[in-house]
């Protein structure tokens, strides 16, 4: 087989939080997979080496307090991490790309999700832009079960194609509603300019998902969104950082005031874990060169143990398959 993972090139040896490394997804046997997926479909060729691809390994970096994190008492979890649980957690390193054929990336990103999806493990996928949502939710056809898209942003990302190209990082939201294994569609954290016309806003809005802007959110509150949004699941976790205000992810290539903050997003992710399983979730858009003082990152691995911790303590892990 094409190798199709590697793990983190620019700093061998690094992965999130020390979990160990799992390039062999055939043979994967773990309850919840970190995937580093870092290239979305560039609308020209100085798009491809963005800074957002070099996000999967700094978030990697950055989580060097490993045994803090994993081991110690967790106040936004109650408890250490995978509360004394026997849950397995590994990296799957990153998703191999080729320079001649940026189409390769995606195809690989989904064989490889499919393949973890199928094992019964839960996918957490570091991007990227927002564009390699499109090739992860593909791999969630195999889980046959209607899925549920909760997607937080600043942006509705329902652009049809942009520069011909149909599966970048405007798009995202408007192919999965093409999924026709995507159910209810809720967009959280709307707000400010995007690249959408008007139409484009229509056309969302006729499709009949829930779209709910920061301003909405934050006058009826983070209860009434999870109200929003139906029990059971299962869900699918889409964040771009910009969804979140930048007074805490200013690393964002579209920083726009009044995004969610850390309170609001803790308990979106905790009142999502209660209301059903989540197969899995991305965090994508984090600029590392336009971080201030490493707040973005800081956040963003905050943001991961929490998804991580939650799936550990709400009894939503899938089984496993060998």
């Amino acid at each position: 087989m094409t190798q199709m993972l590697t793990q983190a090139p620019q700093e061998p040896g690094y992965t999130f939080l020390n979990f160990p490394l799992a390039l062999n997804v055939e043979d994967l046997k773990a309850d919840i997979a970190i995937l580093g997926v870092p290239f979305g479909l560039p609308y020209d060729s100085k798009g491809a080496p963005n800074d957002q691809s070099l996000a999967p390994d700094r978030l990697r970096c950055n989580s060097d307090q490993s045994p803090y994190s994993r081991e110690r008492f967790d106040w936004d979890l109650d408890g250490p991490l995978l509360n004394n649980q026997a849950i397995t957690v590994v990296d799957c390193g990153n998703v191999t790309a080729d320079p001649s054929d940026p189409q390769v990336h995606y195809r690989r990103a989904t064989t490889v999700a499919n393949m973890i999806f199928e094992r019964g493990a839960t996918v957490v996928t570091l991007g990227g832009d927002h564009g390699v949502t499109i090739p992860v939710l593909r791999a969630t056809k195999c889980l046959n079960r209607p899925i549920t898209l909760v997607h937080v942003d600043a942006h509705l990302d329902w652009r049809d194609e942009s520069k011909g190209v149909r599966e970048g990082f405007r798009s995202p939201i408007r192919r999965a509603s093409e999924m026709a294994w995507i159910d209810q569609i809720v967009q959280i954290g709307i707000r400010g300019i995007g690249s959408l016309v008007t139409d484009e806003v229509k056309e969302a809005r006729r499709h009949g998902g829930k779209i709910i802007t920061a301003y909405e959110m934050h006058r009826r509150g983070m209860d009434w969104v999870l109200s929003q949004i139906g029990d059971g699941g299962p869900f699918y976790l889409t964040i771009d950082a910009d969804g979140l205000d930048p007074a805490i992810m200013p690393g964002v290539m579209s920083p726009t005031p009044g995004g969610l903050d850390w309170m609001q997003i803790h308990q979106l992710i905790h009142g999502l874990s209660r209301k059903g399983s989540i197969v899995g979730m991305d965090l994508v858009e984090i600029a590392p060169r336009h971080d201030v003082g490493n707040l973005t990152l800081v956040h963003a691995e905050r943001l991961i143990c929490n998804f991580i911790g939650a799936c550990a303590r709400n009894g939503q892990l899938r089984p496993r398959h060998h």
